[in-house]
């Protein structure tokens, strides 16, 4: 009986030690075993700094006012003399085509056939001997009257053509000339000129070389700084020791501080280098256009222009002569036919037909194509054996001192922070020179109009058709007190806020609750936001990723990493 009650003793004794065993293990590891539970959070802190809330995108440049160089024959392209952004100026060749009769001066020969052919038959028709079949009883044919009059109308032609040409070259060579009346008490002025451009653009070398070497260093400063604070910003929360804790927060206020003087620092640095480079750019310009002054006014004497400038008056006034002769003749012909056999409609219709094929015949051997204006190729829609059509230019250019566009699309909550008139800046700007993009235009997307909006860039400067642009616009840039990551902020029906972690101690140890706090967005860029809000106090700890969905009032664990 006694043996039975010590083993029944001992087993309640046993079960308490285990029951007890177990609860103490309970009790210190239900700390591990609920946190394992929670949602595993990151977190950044809140900072003070500046937002540049611009968009931004990129977009291949585009002529904004083409000009079609067109072929109006079809003709076989023998070779194409330019690449698409070759500058030409007004006259280059652009096209060298085949020597070959084209459709058009076939069409045109037999309409002269058949303006000819009229007029025989008019002749028949309309004389009843055979003294009605010679021109004005003069004893001439009429196939070879045909032909005597198809030669005047070409020497008429041809002379016309060398008084035009001469008349040209007579007034270049006078404007030439009533600019070098000034020229001998205008060099030294642009000698000076020149001088004062070389130093002023090695001034501004010197400058933009100084802007360069002090941002540098502000960056620097900037990078070395930013990997302290976030060592320490990881000391902080990893660390248990309250001595450590301070330690690290005091430097981490200390290298927040110098931050954000820093950062204006970089600003400055930032805006004074651009500066620079715009100031380079322009004196550079300067001293090309006081060099090409002076050279374009060292090239010539005056009394070279006045000796060619009187050789030119006398060709002219020979041409002038040869081509009364000539005018003189060809009516003669044309008026002795009208009178002695009243077919001047018909001969008119001749003239006409004539003067067509002498047009294509004359394009038809040696041509090329040349450009009507200067400016920049920005298509070729040809190459060697192609065959051109009326209905599709052979060349595309972008003529001189006319802008360029490009466009790229945005969502509509992105267009509302643009207007119109609004100045984009480029990404990498110093590979450019002198470009200026300005928005142009914000109208809905054809490809997506309930949801984006395509913006249209006005483009300027050295840039190229077919170019690829990266730019942003939007507001510039301001300091605010409160600035989080775009991943932090979150929104439902009563508006937008974030969750900050706070922490609250218990017997177990320290827990971390997300809790809400409602915030107004006052500037955005792809990265980072400004907000506003009482309940922020700075540099608070905010959620910006989870394992699981975190709702305000929770309990959550920090990553390791935090």
């Amino acid at each position: 009986m006694d043996e039975n009650a010590r083993k029944k003793r001992e087993w309640v004794k046993t079960a308490a030690i285990i029951f007890l065993s177990v609860m103490l293990v309970l009790t210190f590891f239900s700390n591990t075993i609920m946190n394992y539970s929670l949602p595993e959070v990151a977190i950044q802190y809140v900072q003070s700094g500046t937002v540049t809330a611009k968009i931004r995108g990129s977009g291949v440049v585009e002529s904004g006012d083409p000009y079609n160089v067109e072929v109006k024959e079809s003709r076989k392209v023998a070779s194409v003399a330019v690449r698409v952004g070759d500058f030409v100026e007004k006259g280059d060749v652009i096209l060298y085509l085949e020597d070959e009769e084209s459709e058009e001066l076939k069409t045109a020969q037999d309409a002269l056939d058949q303006a000819w052919n009229a007029y025989e038959k008019a002749l028949l028709s309309d004389a009843t001997t055979a003294a009605a079949l010679q021109i004005s009883n003069s004893g001439t044919s009429v196939s070879t009257y045909r032909q005597q009059l198809t030669n005047a109308q070409k020497v008429v032609k041809d002379a016309q053509n060398r008084v035009d040409d001469l008349k040209e070259q007579a007034d270049v060579l006078s404007n030439r000339k009533e600019n070098m009346a000034v020229r001998d008490e205008d060099i030294r002025g642009l000698q000076e000129w020149v001088n004062n451009a070389q130093n002023d653009q090695k001034n501004a070398e010197a400058a933009k070389t100084s802007a360069e070497n002090h941002l540098n260093a502000l960056k620097g400063y900037k990078e070395q700084w930013e990997k302290e604070m976030e060592y320490y910003s990881q000391l902080s929360v990893s660390s248990g020791d309250p001595a450590v804790v301070e330690d690290a927060m005091n430097r981490i206020a200390n290298y927040q501080r110098a931050l954000e003087e820093n950062q204006k620092a970089i600003l400055d640095a930032e805006a004074a280098l651009s500066a620079a480079e715009i100031d380079l750019n322009n004196k550079t310009l300067e001293l090309t256009r006081a060099q090409n002054a002076m050279t374009n006014e060292s090239a010539i004497t005056k009394s070279d222009l006045e000796r060619q400038l009187a050789n030119v008056n006398e060709a002219l006034a020979n041409a002038n002569a040869v081509l009364k002769e000539k005018t003189d003749l060809l009516t003669e012909m044309t008026g002795a036919l009208g009178q002695g056999l009243n077919l001047g409609e018909q001969m008119e219709a001749i003239t006409k037909a004539q003067e067509k094929v002498d047009e294509l015949t004359e394009k038809s051997i040696g041509a090329t194509v040349t450009a009507d204006i200067s400016g920049t190729i920005t298509a070729l829609n040809v190459v060697a054996g192609n065959t051109t059509s009326a209905a599709t230019p052979v060349a595309v250019m972008q003529p001189e001192g006319k802008g360029f566009s490009m466009s790229f699309s945005v969502t509509n909550e992105q267009a509302k922070r643009l207007a119109v008139g609004d100045r984009a800046d480029l990404v990498n700007a110093w590979r450019f020179d002198d470009v200026e993009v300005v928005l142009a235009s914000i109208k809905p997307d054809p490809k997506d109009p309930g949801q984006k909006k395509l913006l249209t860039f006005d483009v300027t400067g050295a840039v190229t058709a077919g170019q690829t642009l990266n730019i942003s616009v939007g507001q510039k840039s301001a300091n605010y007190d409160y600035i989080v990551p775009n991943n932090a902020i979150r929104e439902d029906n009563n508006g937008k806020f974030i969750l900050v972690v706070t922490s609250k101690s218990s017997p177990l140890g320290t827990r971390y609750v997300a809790t809400r706090v409602d915030v107004e967005v006052l500037a955005s860029d792809d990265n980072q936001s400004a907000v506003s809000s009482g309940m922020l106090t700075g540099y608070d700890p905010v959620i910006t990723t989870s394992t699981k969905p975190v709702e305000a009032g929770k309990l959550v664990r920090l990553a390791e990493n935090n």
